[in-house]
């Protein structure tokens, strides 16, 4: 538990890790404080953007976008390694997420998998969106890797804290994918390494695969949430999106834990790959999933299904 850095010690903990900062205008004060407070915070979390170029990527993570405004991010961390500050105190980087990881993170254990969405990490996380397009194909230049470990390592040593205080994503809310292309525990490892407290040799545990209730999901899609900040009835829902996304039938921005329209459009295609119609000629699948296409998105995208 930290009270978060002032604006002026972050910049000297990232500048004195020998870091290249970029200081956007009016970053000191953009925030999301009037949604909530932002402290005491727990650790360091990595995400990657799913965009390409530097201004682009600036620019969203600045104002952010239909459905979820900005800043989404205190740092951004270019694919040159510059590191360019957003915003500072609350940001919409890191969503809900599981509270027994948040409990690892704390007390800096091995983290558990990930299977609820229930905790506030905008409020608890610092977090850094690292340009990249997310599908495990673009390249992660050795200066952005070293960025990312030195940016981690900054904030750790400013608090005190170890290598397990940064998470990513992935290890953070169920579905989510990022960062992909380089895995966590290895930056663990550098992060530790820097701070000179390396971290036990022994492997930890493989992670689980995700597992989909049938019966809970189908209740979520009837419930149909259309508002972003509304509760998220079913953490599950999530899973289904991530793999819904990467499909190319859902844009990640939708990839909010609601089974709203937009979701039943886009499993209402998925349905339609599978061979699946409405039940009238011409008509197009409901949406509202089945166990067979469930089955075999989960298949193709790493999860399993429940009733």
């Amino acid at each position: 538990m930290a009270t978060p850095l002032s604006a002026d010690r972050l910049l000297r903990a990232l500048r004195d890790e020998g870091l290249d900062v970029v200081q956007l205008p009016g970053w000191e004060t953009r925030n999301r404080n009037s949604r909530g407070p932002w402290g005491p915070v727990h650790g360091v979390m990595i995400h990657h953007t799913v965009t390409r170029g530097t201004a682009t990527t600036v620019r969203i993570v600045r104002d952010g976008y239909s459905g979820l405004p900005g800043p989404l991010c205190h740092g951004m961390i270019a694919k040159s390694g510059q590191v360019h500050l957003i915003g500072h105190g609350r940001t919409n980087h890191a969503g809900l997420g599981d509270p027994d990881v948040l409990r690892a993170v704390i007390a800096e254990t091995a983290l558990p998998v990930d299977d609820e969405a229930t905790v506030d990490g905008n409020r608890h996380m610092y977090g850094f969106e690292c340009e990249n397009a997310g599908d495990g194909t673009d390249p992660w230049p050795d200066a952005q890797l070293l960025a990312i470990e030195r940016a981690s390592a900054a904030l750790c040593r400013a608090h005190g804290w170890g290598a397990r205080s940064v998470l990513g994503h992935l290890e953070w809310q169920p579905g989510k994918p990022d960062p992909r292309g380089f895995t966590m525990p290895s930056m663990r490892d550098r992060i530790a390494a820097r701070l000179g407290h390396p971290l036990p040799t022994t492997p930890l545990p493989t992670p689980s695969r995700p597992v989909v209730s049938l019966s809970k999901l189908i209740a979520a899609a009837r419930s149909n949430p259309r508002m972003v900040g509304t509760p998220v009835t079913y953490a599950g829902v999530i899973t289904v999106e991530a793999a819904l996304v990467d499909e190319g039938l859902l844009a990640k921005r939708y990839q909010d834990g609601h089974y709203g329209t937009t979701t039943i459009d886009a499993m209402s295609e998925w349905q339609e790959e599978c061979g699946f119609r409405g039940r009238n000629p011409g008509q197009p699948a409901d949406g509202i999933p089945g166990r067979i296409t469930l089955t075999r998105l989960g298949a193709k995208h790493g999860f399993d299904v429940a009733a």
